[in-house]
């Protein structure tokens, strides 16, 4: 299974930014995508996630802000953020969980600066 990670980029706060993560290879079609984000001198965090079956959930900071998506038949889970703030300046990662397996893509750089 590989993962490959669209989207990062500079934006201006209050900018808006789109991420894309297409899941490849052998997948179970129970599963959860999301988002994890690595920014210099935190710890990694949980930024949303979204389960096949539909159901999602957001870390406090970004809800009202950023909407995940997944297309299922493209094994592709979408991260729509909005109203941007420099404290989300960070590296974004998808993740594939499958069970007890787990699979990273490679990181997306997103800066929020002026």
């Amino acid at each position: 299974v590989q993962l490959q990670a669209f989207g990062g980029g500079l934006v201006q706060p209050g900018g808006s930014l789109r991420l894309s993560c297409a899941a490849s290879g052998s997948i179970f079609r129970i599963n959860v995508m999301g988002w994890y984000r690595l920014a210099p001198g935190k710890q990694r965090e949980l930024v949303a996630a979204a389960t096949s079956g539909g159901s999602t959930n957001y870390a406090d900071s970004v809800k009202g802000r950023f909407t995940i998506s997944r297309d299922n038949a493209k094994n592709t889970v979408y991260l729509q953020m909005n109203s941007l703030k420099p404290e989300d300046t960070a590296v974004y990662y998808c993740r594939l969980s499958i069970g007890v397996r787990e699979y990273w893509g490679q990181g997306t750089q997103v800066t929020v600066s002026s």
